[in-house]
């Protein structure tokens, strides 16, 4: 048995709207055996738009029974049933939600009419219940009502009958089959072109643009995982509603799928990603000659044109390693910034100043220990690669970390030798860093040292 249901809602997701209309059509397949319409009195107020769009205003409502008193009807039409609408997940969606909160569990296989009439009459301009409708000749008197498109879909599901559609039918209700649970106007094939392989995957929206890249193991499974929860808020049912192909790029490893999705969400700027965006190392290292042209280090938020010497995520890392180099180098603490105020410099007290700050130490001196400090951090700064598996056999993937930063990563032959950073650069493609992916980094490199090696 087929139970057809359409319904009419106060607005387009399920955790903060309510249903106003329930059509529900059994059909076994033949013929129509029995329906249920009724108004619904949704406990908000419809909206001036949806009243427009439906006819149903808060007037007509006002004395129709409250979704829990038509719970226990709507769900025995419904729970021994297969659930069929078009664009089934948004009538599932509201169904579900409001029985649940009445106390019943609604399971049911579920049968989407836009994705059967894709199948069936592949080639349609649009496949809009009023689209595909006109297209087939079908008319839907009394339209964007419950009644009258769940009559129109009754007419579009026989007509897919009559067209040859029952296999198609019993292919989508094979076991839980994943189709159901897609966005409306995302094509099952291209979840089923992708591999089971690392990689970074891209949704994007009806003109191309790109509305969320993530990265992957196992892009299959981890794409699949984005449609196997219907959650019913507006952020997530805008997000389904807007996706309408994939494209991906596969890596060799894990890691690597990281890095390029940090990469790529700064390129693109995607809408529906949130996490690392904003993400930026909060602090830099900085040097400048101050007016009496002694060389200055100092700790500041992050300039965009300037570069820093060096870059940190804390102040407090950024505190301790200048507070390093100003014993190791003799440095002055009051031009480093690190103390402030009147008091004597705690340097000339404990034997690191040489008295720069109070003119008693030439600039030319006081540099050329600064300049020092600055090449020996650079110098301490590591260079290594990660040399791990690639896309496919013939290869391996490679990241250059090149005097502690990204320079970049890609792919060699497999047989090919690492001897310096030189000969690797011209197989690497250079990406922008950032302190999130060097430390994604150097917790692979400390948890697999295997994998790690140290360049000259």
């Amino acid at each position: 048995m087929y139970a057809i249901v359409d319904i009419e809602t106060t607005g387009g997701y399920a955790a903060n709207n309510a249903i106003t209309e329930v059509a529900i059509v059994l059909h076994d397949g033949n013929r129509e055996v029995k329906r249920y319409e009724t108004l619904v009195r949704p406990g908000i107020s419809i909206p001036r738009y949806v009243q427009a769009l439906t006819g149903i205003d808060d007037e007509m409502v006002a004395t129709a029974p409250g979704f829990e008193a038509i719970a226990p009807t709507v769900y025995e039409w419904l729970k021994d049933a297969v659930f069929v609408a078009h664009n089934v997940n948004f009538d599932y969606s509201f169904l579900h939600s409001q029985l649940k909160d009445c106390g019943f569990e609604l399971d049911s296989r579920k049968l989407c009419t836009v994705r059967l009439s894709r199948k069936v009459f592949p080639g349609a301009p649009s496949y809009s219940l009023g689209n595909i409708c006109q297209h087939l000749g079908i008319s839907i008197p009394n339209r964007h009502r419950a009644g009258g498109d769940a009559n129109a879909t009754v007419l579009l599901f026989e007509r897919i009958l009559q067209a040859g559609g029952l296999e198609v039918i019993r292919g989508m209700l094979k076991g839980r089959n994943k189709e159901q649970y897609l966005p409306i106007n995302l094509p099952a094939e291209q979840l089923d072109r992708l591999p089971q392989t690392p990689g970074v995957y891209y949704f994007h929206d009806q003109k191309g643009k790109v509305i969320y890249v993530g990265k992957a193991n196992n892009l299959r499974q981890r794409v699949s995982s984005h449609f196997s929860n219907n959650k019913t808020g507006r952020q997530k049912q805008e997000f389904l509603r807007n996706i309408y192909s994939i494209s991906h790029e596969p890596t060799g490893t894990e890691l690597m799928a990281f890095l390029l999705e940090c990469i790529e969400i700064k390129r693109l700027w995607p809408a529906y990603n949130r996490s690392l965006k904003r993400f930026e190392p909060s602090y830099g290292l900085y040097t400048y000659e101050d007016r009496n042209g002694y060389s200055r280090l100092i700790l500041e938020k992050r300039k965009k044109q300037l570069q820093p010497v060096y870059t940190f995520s804390m102040l407090l890392e950024g505190q301790n390693l200048l507070r390093k180099m100003i014993r190791e180098f003799d440095l002055c603490p009051r031009l480093c910034f690190i103390q402030r105020g009147e008091d004597q410099c705690e340097g000339i007290g404990q034997g690191y100043c040489k008295g720069a700050c109070e003119g008693q130490e030439s600039s030319e001196s006081y540099n050329r220990r600064v300049e020092e400090a600055i090449e020996t951090l650079l110098k301490r700064l590591p260079s290594f690669t990660l040399v791990d598996r690639g896309r496919h056999a013939e290869e391996k993937s490679c990241i250059l970390i090149e005097q502690g930063r990204l320079y970049g990563m890609g792919y060699l032959p497999a047989d090919a030798a690492v001897y310096d950073a030189a000969d690797l650069k011209s197989y690497l493609t250079r990406y922008p860093e950032n302190d999130y992916m060097r430390g994604l980094i150097y917790a692979h490199a400390e948890r697999w040292p295997v994998k790690r090696k140290d360049l000259p």
